[in-house]
């Protein structure tokens, strides 16, 4: 069989993973691959002891693996952007392929380094940069190549799916979960790409621009976080019948543009996407002729990432061995990239949404009327009520509604209106509702 050099750069969590999966499930790797694929050159500033890199040439400089005449593929696994930009970048410019499992770097940078993928015959595969071991990216690419996609919504951060998890089931404090998500390595010491969603922001925009043929536009992705997430709203919720998730969402909208959310989210609990729970990760995608599909698994962790690593390398091998010319292969986003469609990107103010809404009201005759001849006044029409008996010494009670969808725009000016009434006190809790249907 031709042999295919593969170079690997990084030996982290990902990196180690990825080397010891290749190498102890070799032999049905080169069956499926149809070709002899072979670690050529590691490059690493340190050692990983889970992996015995003895008989493979290893570097302290990943740079000496891109320059490799012998590789033919380039695994990108170092994380960050800026030096992995240019890693990449020089790997393209020598003709090699590129793997890589770097989010941030596709959704920040993915515009230009497809560009010079393109131009220098070559490809970059990155099936691990959203939702771990999920084969979220070739479904969208090629499995669902026939379908009008019209929305999709992911949990695609497996922190803030523990931390909700953690909240609704024991009913306890974000910052508790949040230390002991880190303590099991679960979240960074500094969990703000995590938690504030920019971790899911990412991907989204990798999942929409592959859903919806359209170049990559992190920038204009609207991103909101859970840390404001309150015990008593994951119980409300569960009350009404409904779970709150952290979701990325990205709808389109006939005539209008693509919108592009991240958000936490109140979803039926009936909805199988709100059973997934813990660490896992889980993407809805509707098509116009399949369909709801639900790609379900582990978002991240050293395996799970590298089997979707490692699956990109087949891929590309399986070309090399065949001598495929460039056209032969899928495009990056799955669209030709004279294809791709500017879209409009849709304010989050212009989004159409359910919404969860509690406050805290004094405990007298007409105070609830207000709030609801407010709501009508606006066009929002109420879906579900609860009133909780005031605590004993308490003169006021807290009240949680549903509501109708209505434009985002009509419900901040009712909750303006409401939060000026003598009665409320403090700040109206807001959360979106969606429904996924």
């Amino acid at each position: 069989m031709k042999r295919i050099n593969i170079g690997i750069c990084g030996l982290g969590t990902v990196g180690g993973g990825t080397f010891n999966v290749l190498t102890r499930n070799l032999v049905d790797i080169n069956s499926r691959a149809q070709c002899d694929i072979h670690i050529a050159h590691v490059g690493a500033r340190r050692d990983n002891p889970a992996c015995d890199t003895s008989e493979v040439q290893l570097s302290r400089d990943i740079f000496n693996v891109v320059a490799d005449p012998e590789v033919d593929v380039v695994v990108e696994l170092i994380g960050g952007t800026d030096v992995a930009r240019q890693l990449v970048l020089n790997a393209l410019d020598n003709g090699k392929h590129v793997v890589t499992a770097n989010k941030a770097l596709i959704a920040e940078h993915g515009s230009e380094l497809f560009e010079r993928a393109e131009n220098n015959g070559v490809t970059i595969s990155y099936e691990a940069a959203v939702a771990g071991g999920i084969p979220i990216i070739s479904a969208l690419r090629e499995g669902l190549a026939a379908n009008k996609i019209e929305w999709l919504a992911g949990i695609i951060n497996g922190t803030t799916n523990f931390i909700l998890t953690e909240m609704r089931d024991k009913g306890r404090e974000f910052a508790d979960v949040l230390a002991e998500a880190q303590a099991l390595g679960y979240a960074e010491a500094d969990p703000t790409f995590d938690v504030e969603g920019i971790d899911a922001a990412h991907k989204l925009v990798i999942l929409a621009s592959l859903a919806f043929g359209m170049p990559l536009q992190y920038n204009k992705v609207s991103c909101e976080g859970i840390s404001d997430i309150e015990p008593a709203d994951v119980a409300y919720a569960s009350e009404l019948g409904y779970r709150i998730k952290h979701l990325g969402i990205a709808r389109f909208i006939e005539g209008q543009g693509i919108e592009l959310r991240v958000h936490p989210t109140l979803i039926p609990a009936s909805r199988l996407i709100a059973n997934v729970d813990g660490v896992m990760n889980a993407v809805v995608v509707k098509g116009d002729a399949v369909g709801p599909t639900l790609f379900y698994g582990a978002g991240a962790g050293a395996e799970p990432t590298a089997s979707a690593v490692v699956a990109d390398i087949v891929r590309v091998a399986r070309n090399l061995a065949g001598e495929s010319t460039l056209q032969a292969m899928v495009p990056s986003l799955g669209y030709a990239s004279d294809a791709l469609e500017d879209y409009s990107i849709l304010p989050i103010d212009a989004a159409e949404t359910a919404f969860y809404l509690r406050m805290s009201l004094e405990d007298k005759p007409g105070a609830l009327s207000q709030i609801t001849q407010i709501l009508s006044d606006e066009g929002i029409s109420i879906e579900a009520l609860i009133q909780k008996e005031p605590h004993e010494g308490e003169t006021r009670v807290q009240v949680i509604l549903l509501t109708n969808r209505v434009i985002e725009n009509q419900m901040i000016e009712a909750i303006k209106k409401i939060e000026e009434l003598e009665s409320v006190s403090g700040s109206v809790i807001r959360i979106r509702v969606e429904t996924l249907k």
